[in-house]
Parts: structure tokens; C-alpha cells; sequence
């Protein structure tokens, strides 16, 4: 799918891999406990479908991290949550199984991002790093372009009243109730008010609840189980 000019993205799901249940079958994460030699055929059968030269695949853990990067990191990626470049065709990916990735774009700029945007990251302001840092490399908020990834929803994403409360004392939009009444988070309406107070017009989202999508993997619904990937990249 094109973000913008020059700019794709992609989604993956669970299936077309090589990985056995739990993880059947394209599970992309390789800190879940499945095969390592499964999950890198999984890893270079997206990047040939894609038709890039190479995926970044980052060591995700929650944080507020950012790193400009020209190539993949290798065997042992550092720990952080986002990534950006002005390579084409070098895709840079973030990891889900509920957590929201963000997508962004520069197309004037020819500049993209990936962040992982799961509670704790939304809460530090992952997405508003990530912009910070693209702009410090003369990307402009005004003209990126960004997608919100798949997520666990605000409708289903129950959680304890007292981290409702203090999650929407610093990102008061995350604030929701469950379907059934229960405290719950709305990281995706969330992650769409930081990036907009950071100068975004263009925001959009893959509205699927990954919860409730079976083709995705969802950690509340499944455990062990995979991850999949929202990808972005300059052609």
C-alpha cells in the first residue's frame, strides 16, 4: 500500500510462514520461543515479497528509544522502539501482537520511521520522539504522513482503573471503558493526539482490533504466541 509518494506500507498476518503452532505460521518475532530458523525464513520471505533489499528489525522493550539507521542491525539489535532512514528500499519494521506500530513519512524529505507504540512506549511518547528525531534531520511535521497499525482497542483493552488513570494523566485521549463497563485504554487514540500536537494533519489507521482479528496475533488472546509486523519503506 502507498503512504505517500515513494512511501510504502505493508501489514503482515499470521499466515504464508513457516513457523508450527503456537506461532503458525509467519510469526516475525524471535524473542517469543519459537524456531529462530523459522522465524528468519519467516523474516527473508517478507523482505522478498516486499521486494527490498533488507528489513530492520529492532529489539523492542518498551522504551522511548530512537536510532537512525542505514542498514539492519545483525543478530543482536539494540533495545529500542524506533528507527528511521533516508535509505530506499530498506524497510524498517515494528513488532506487534496488541502494541500499535507507528508509520511516518517525509516524502519531500524521502525520510520514514517506525516506532512500537505499546502502553508503556505511548505513555513515554514514543511517536513524539520518533517525529522529534526525524525533524532534527530536516523532515518536516507538516508534511509527514503517518499510519497507525493494528491494536488492541479501546473497546477490549481492559485494564486496572488505577493505570486508566495514570495513563490518561499524561495522555488524556488513551482514556476509554471496555464494551462490557470496565477501565481500558485507547492507545491508538492516543498515539493519533501526540502525533497530531507534534504538527501531523495526515493521520491514519489500520482500525483492526487485533484482539478481535484472527488473522493477526494478539498477546491477551493467545499465549505463547507470534508477532507481526507493520512495515515501512522508500522505493
Amino acid at each position: 500500500m502507498q503512504l505517500a509518494p515513494g512511501v510504502h506500507v505493508a501489514i503482515t498476518d499470521r499466515h504464508g510462514g513457516v513457523s508450527v503452532p503456537p506461532y503458525g505460521s509467519r510469526n516475525l518475532g524471535g524473542m517469543v520461543g519459537d524456531d529462530p530458523a523459522a522465524v528468519r525464513a519467516n523474516r527473508a520471505g517478507v523482505a522478498a515479497e516486499l521486494g527490498v533489499r533488507a528489513v530492520v528489525f529492532m529489539r523492542q522493550v518498551h522504551s522511548a528509544e530512537v536510532a537512525y539507521v542505514s542498514e539492519p542491525f545483525g543478530d543482536d539489535p539494540p533495545p529500542l522502539d524506533g528507527v528511521f532512514t533516508t535509505e530506499p528500499k530498506l524497510a524498517l519494521a515494528s513488532l506487534g501482537a496488541d502494541c500499535p506500530a507507528v508509520l511516518v513519512a517525509d516524502p519531500v524529505a524521502r525520510m520514514v520511521g517506525a516506532a512500537h507504540s505499546g502502553r508503556p512506549g505511548t505513555e513515554a511518547g514514543i511517536a513524539t520522539v520518533l517525529v522529534e528525531a526525524m525533524a532534527a534531520k530536516d523532515a518536516l511535521p507538516e508534511r509527514m504522513v503517518a499510519l497507525i497499525g493494528p491494536g488492541a482497542c479501546g473497546r477490549c483493552y481492559e485494564v486496572p482503573a488505577d493505570l486508566r488513570g495514570r495513563v490518561a494523566s499524561k495522555v488524556p485521549q488513551t482514556w476509554s471503558t471496555t464494551s462490557w463497563g470496565t477501565p481500558a485504554l485507547d492507545l491508538r487514540a492516543g498515539i493519533e493526539a501526540q502525533l497530531r500536537a507534534a504538527g501531523l494533519a495526515d493521520v491514519r489507521h489500520d482500525a483492526r482490533c487485533t484482539i478481535e482479528s484472527q488473522e493477526l496475533y494478539s498477546h491477551r488472546r493467545e499465549q505463547p504466541g507470534g508477532r507481526f509486523a507493520g512495515i515501512v519503506w522508500l522505493a
